[in-house]
C-alpha cells in the first residue's frame, strides 16, 4: 500500500509542478489552484506512505521519480533542449534510486 500511495504522491508533484509553469508567475487563476492542491495531496499521500515506508527509500523515490518525469515533460510540453548533461542527470537519478532500492535502504 505505501507504494500505491508513493505513486498517488508522485503524480501529484509532478501535475502540481507542471501546472507552476502553466501558471506563469502565479498571474493565471486555474493552474495555480492547481499547483497548490497538487503539492498539498502530493505531501499528504506521502506522509501516509511514510507511515509503512522508510524515509530515505520514500523521499529518494518521490525526488527521484518526480524530478526524472518533470525533465521529460519540460522536453515533451515546453520544448526544452536535451543536452548531453540532461539526459546524463536523469540517468544518474533513475540509477541512484535503484541502488538505494537494492542497497537494503528500505
Amino acid at each position: 500500500m505505501g507504494y500505491l500511495l508513493l505513486a498517488g504522491a508522485i503524480a501529484a508533484e509532478v501535475a502540481a509542478t507542471t501546472a507552476m509553469k502553466y501558471s506563469e508567475g502565479f498571474s493565471k487563476l486555474w493552474p495555480s489552484l492547481v499547483t497548490g492542491v497538487g503539492y498539498l495531496v502530493s505531501f499528504v499521500l506521502l506522509a501516509q506512505a511514510l507511515k509503512s515506508m522508510s524515509i530515505g527509500t520514500a523521499y529518494a523515490i518521490w525526488s527521484g521519480a518526480g524530478t526524472a518525469t518533470v525533465a521529460v515533460l519540460g522536453l515533451v510540453l515546453f520544448g526544452e533542449g536535451l543536452s548531453l548533461a540532461k539526459a546524463a542527470g536523469i540517468v544518474l537519478i533513475i540509477a541512484g534510486v535503484v541502488v538505494l532500492n537494492l542497497g537494503g535502504a528500505h
